[in-house]
């Protein structure tokens, strides 16, 4: 399994304002293409939510009225009447507002997903060789929806309780300045202690999501490596590895909960405190005839209102941090630089005149970017030359397999030069090289849809009648007749209803359909039966008829026909030549693999 990355304070974004500033100046750049939209949404959303402010008070008219209708200038009729007028315009507008800006949110946030998901499968193989699946996985899930519920409800929230604080404190002072110094003497104490909440808050914030995106790593290394963790009889050890992420992000949820609930628990108080003794000096002065209930009774309301928004300040600042604590991950993927792939299939076809059939390494140096202390390759330097086959051998781990992925150009060379054609690979698109060459790897990983949908993942635009004749040429066609469904038949998760030859003639089949000048063949027929075997070979040579073929060997009996075999050992390039040529070499390195493979140097 990969090994995880670690993790600590210092991994985890500090966000000060100028930062926090810059990622809301993010995450809000996605919603220009409808900011009038959005603008008119929020005035009509101000509209309604300041004519809220009126309930209260006509809840005050319509007491006053009960308790003394003679005194009153207004029917209760009138007052009731008005007062559904409100709720009927306050209930339409809220309506109208949500599902505008739910619809603009959705909309943004597909772009966001898509624009997100087409950075990652752009970006280097050394991006990937950094990171877990599971945690990009997190990034597309759960960062994005917790992006999404602070567009669509946390932001919106935020403005409606706003105008319902300045429209209640303004109105309250308008009715009573001293009632309303007892309420606005807690509003300073709450305004720090809310600073000092914050920082808490966010810390605990970014931990939670970063212990989610651990636990959703491990689900998915688990589930794609299911049949080894059968095979193994490591259920109850995967189960425990999960629950103890799922535990860590419990644990530090719940710490993060705590200094949320203490802090709505300290503004509870402190609110409820003032309202009581609001209560208790105005009626004072209400028996002194000073205020009447009604105002008392709107009074009350009003505090009620600056209470609640003051008390859903601190959870929607919280949902607010969360969430650009969430963007900087986004961020960090979308500010990586891609590949720029050049002419790439899907925007402008390359044409043959681009391909290339051979390919030369002049003194290559490279190591991988999590492994810098260690070369991979150490000067290696070897010519390709078109339709020729060339073998590559060697014990693992001595290059074999990093210099096929060189050729594709996955990574940068440290020094040395890469030639096509004899055109250094610098000055080439990497979309161009890459086209030319076509892969049969060794893991034959497919997709989840049907045996046609991976057949035409070679070329795109191929007729049906393309796919069954390469499906011919691999000898796929047995199989794929056998199923009911044919070409249409579901391969499922990563290909696991397919065997293993079935998966691998597939590949061969989507090779051909591709139709690449030069081939990498990672070999892997040595698990497979005589007559699977045996057609596979046979598809591969079809395969490599007139092309300049790359063969990693295992099995050393199946490369003797090679024009050249290149043998690494340790990232160089130890000997070179053919397979007789190689065996007459007094104690090479070839021959000692081969003895230990048949038992004898003439095998």
């Amino acid at each position: 399994m990969a090994k995880r990355r670690a993790r600590n304070d210092d991994d985890i974004p500090k966000l000060n304002r100028e930062q926090s500033r810059e990622q809301l100046t993010f995450l809000v750049s996605f919603l220009k293409p409808y900011r009038w939209k959005i603008a008119f949404a929020l005035l009509i959303l101000i509209v309604s939510s300041a004519v809220s402010l009126a309930f209260p008070a006509l809840i005050g008219k319509l007491i006053d009225v009960v308790l003394n209708e003679a005194a009153s200038p207004y029917s209760l009729g009138t007052i009731s009447g008005v007062l559904v007028a409100v709720l009927v315009v306050q209930s339409v507008t809220r309506f109208f507002t949500s599902m505008t800006l739910a619809s603009i949110t959705e909309n943004t946030l597909a772009q966001l997903r898509t624009t997100l998901f087409d950075r990652i499968i752009r970006l280097p193989m050394a991006f990937f060789g950094e990171r877990r699946v599971g945690e990009l996985s997190s990034r597309m899930s759960s960062d994005l929806a917790l992006i999404q519920e602070t567009f669509t409800f946390t932001f919106l929230e935020l403005l409606r309780q706003s105008v319902f604080f300045v429209g209640s404190v303004i109105l309250i002072a308008g009715r009573s300045l001293r009632l309303t110094g007892m309420i606005l003497l807690v509003v300073p104490v709450l305004v720090v202690v809310a600073l000092l909440f914050a920082r808490y808050i966010r810390k605990y914030s970014r931990d939670a999501q970063d212990a989610l995106a651990d636990a959703s790593t491990i689900v998915e290394e688990t589930l794609q490596g299911i049949a080894g963790v059968k095979s193994f009889v490591n259920e109850h050890y995967e189960s425990k590895r999960y629950g103890s992420a799922i535990l860590r992000g419990v644990t530090i949820a719940l710490k993060g909960a705590k200094v949320r609930s203490a802090f709505v628990s300290f503004i509870i108080f402190a609110l409820f405190s003032g309202i009581a003794g609001v209560i208790w000096y105005g009626g004072s002065l209400v028996r002194s005839g000073e205020m009447t209930m009604g105002d008392l009774t709107s009074f009350i309301i009003y505090t009620t209102f600056v209470g609640g928004a003051l008390g859903s300040f601190a959870e929607l600042f919280g949902q607010i941090q969360r969430t650009l604590g969430a963007s900087v991950r986004v961020r960090e993927i979308l500010t990586e630089t891609p590949e720029e792939l050049g002419n790439e299939r899907g925007s402008t076809k390359i044409g043959s005149a681009s391909r290339f059939q051979s390919v030369e390494f002049a003194n290559v140096v490279f190591h991988y970017p999590g492994r810098k202390d260690i070369a991979a390759l150490n000067d290696v330097s070897f010519h390709i030359e078109a339709g020729k086959r060339v073998a590559f051998v060697g014990e693992s781990g001595a290059g074999k397999s990093t210099t096929a992925a060189l050729i594709q150009r996955f990574y940068d060379i440290d020094a040395g030069e890469i030639r096509f054609d004899g055109v250094p690979a610098n000055q080439l698109s990497l979309g161009a090289v890459r086209e030319s060459v076509g892969i049969v790897p060794q893991d034959i990983v497919l997709f989840g849809g049907t045996i046609a949908d991976n057949i035409r993942y070679g070329n795109l635009e191929a007729s049906d009648e393309a796919l069954w004749e390469a499906a011919r040429l691999a000898n796929a066609t047995e199989f794929i007749e056998q199923f009911p469904e044919k070409l249409q038949t579901l391969v499922g998760e990563r290909g696991v209803k397919l065997s293993g030859g079935q998966r691998q003639r597939v590949a061969i089949a989507r090779a051909i359909l591709k139709n690449p000048p030069m081939l990498i063949l990672d070999e892997a027929t040595s698990s497979l039966d005589s007559q699977t075997e045996y057609l596979i070979q046979e598809a591969m040579e079809r395969l490599m008829a007139g092309r300049t073929t790359i063969i990693i060997a295992h099995r050393l009996s199946t490369i003797r026909r090679c024009d050249t075999i290149l043998v690494f050992s340790k990232g160089r390039i130890i000997e070179s030549g053919t397979h007789e040529e190689l065996l007459a070499q007094t104690g090479s390195f070839y021959a000692r693999l081969c003895a230990l493979q048949f038992g004898e140097l003439d095998a």
